[in-house]
């Protein structure tokens, strides 16, 4: 399907509208002169454990532990990628170590 330049101008203009109104609604949403709200400080503490768990869980998903390999390679990964946050407590250095330990085990 080939678009005219009408059509490609207007999927564009939909995509950065969008884009923009998800980015400033919730300060729209929540404008008050109160800054401390108690919801926003709650999903602000709760989102980010929220996010990491839902990744885990995502990239954890077709692991088959009946099969050769068993899941250690990823065992392997995550159990460096906990120890070395603990350690140096650098996320970007855990995950690309924990990355690239995994691509070397496969």
């Amino acid at each position: 399907m080939i678009l005219t330049p009408i059509q490609t101008l207007t999927i564009v203009i939909v995509v950065a509208l969008s884009s923009v109104i998800t980015r400033f609604l919730p300060f729209i949403i929540f404008k008050t002169s109160n800054k401390s709200n108690s919801f926003i400080t709650y999903l602000g503490k709760v989102l980010p454990y929220a996010a990491i768990g839902m990744l885990v869980v995502y990239c954890l998903k077709n692991v088959n532990i009946t099969v050769p390999s068993y899941g250690i390679p990823e065992a392997i990964a995550i159990l460096c990628i906990v120890v070395l946050h603990y350690w140096k407590e650098n996320t970007l250095l855990s995950i690309g170590v924990g990355t690239a330990i995994y691509m070397i085990l496969l």
